[in-house]
């Protein structure tokens, strides 16, 4: 049994080693792939974030002077000019002012969630290309190695004179695989570090829109609070009139004469 796993793990061997032989040119055409992909993901993602540009913060002042005045549908229409994401999801909260607090809560997280996707589109294929492209180039150098050593073998049925000039030849091939093995690792670090710089930005804008997302949506939320709050007390003040009003008189009439017994 011991022999058989030694021949199977024998035959393993070989089947990788004639893998790695077949070169790591491959690699470097997984690389370059990789990294056209990941700049059209730049390009898309820079002018997804261009388009979404605006000054929230000259909207929230507008939105909450016109809703202090009870302009609703003028603040609606401000938001509905914005392109930005927060616009959306403070435009679901104002489409629900009839339904209280909660409701527009509700509204504005579902709108929230389905915005959310948007701004994260291929964000994750950026992380990942920038977390394993040095792994790809690794394993491009790593076979360019396996080779270098394999070109290293002592030439079998050779005379001396031929197997030393052999070993000379190989020696120069070795250095050259090598150098040609590095290059792979170079490579896949010069396509992780823009991804990498890209993803880290472009997380940066996301997390800017979410926040500038919830300063609107507390802006909304605070004026359907001061609604709420305001018809409670008028609900309160209209309960209290209705009680301390006097109760109307009721005329009774007289009872009728008992006629005398004999």
């Amino acid at each position: 049994m011991h022999y058989v796993g030694l021949a199977a793990n024998s035959g393993l061997i070989a089947i990788f080693t004639r893998f790695a032989l077949l070169g790591a040119e491959w690699v470097m055409w997984v690389l370059i792939a990789l990294s056209v992909l990941s700049i059209g993901v730049m390009i898309e993602r820079w002018r997804y974030f261009r388009s979404l540009r605006d000054d929230l913060g000259a909207l929230g002042r507008k939105v909450a002077s016109l809703l202090r005045q009870g302009q609703l549908e003028g603040a609606r229409a401000a938001l509905r000019a914005s392109p930005s994401p927060a616009a959306l999801v403070a435009l679901a909260g104002l489409d629900h002012d009839e339904d209280g607090p909660e409701a527009r809560e509700k509204a504005m997280h579902s709108e929230l969630a389905r915005v959310r996707p948007s701004l994260e589109r291929n964000l994750a294929f950026l992380g990942t290309v920038g977390n394993n492209a040095p792994f790809v180039g690794l394993f491009g150098t790593v076979i360019g190695i396996i080779q270098s050593f394999d070109a290293l073998k002592a030439p079998t049925g050779r005379t001396a004179a031929a197997a030393q000039a052999a070993a000379q030849a190989a020696t120069s091939r070795v250095m050259g695989t090598i150098a040609e093995a590095l290059v792979a690792t170079a490579v896949g670090l010069l396509v992780a570090i823009p991804a990498v710089a890209a993803f880290n930005y472009f997380q940066r804008i996301v997390k800017q829109q979410l926040n500038l997302t919830e300063t609107l949506t507390q802006l909304v939320l605070s004026h359907a609070h001061a609604l709420h709050d305001r018809e409670l007390r008028e609900h309160r003040v209209d309960l209290v009139r209705i009680i301390e009003r006097p109760a109307p008189t009721i005329a009774r009439e007289p009872a009728p004469a008992v006629p005398a017994q004999a």
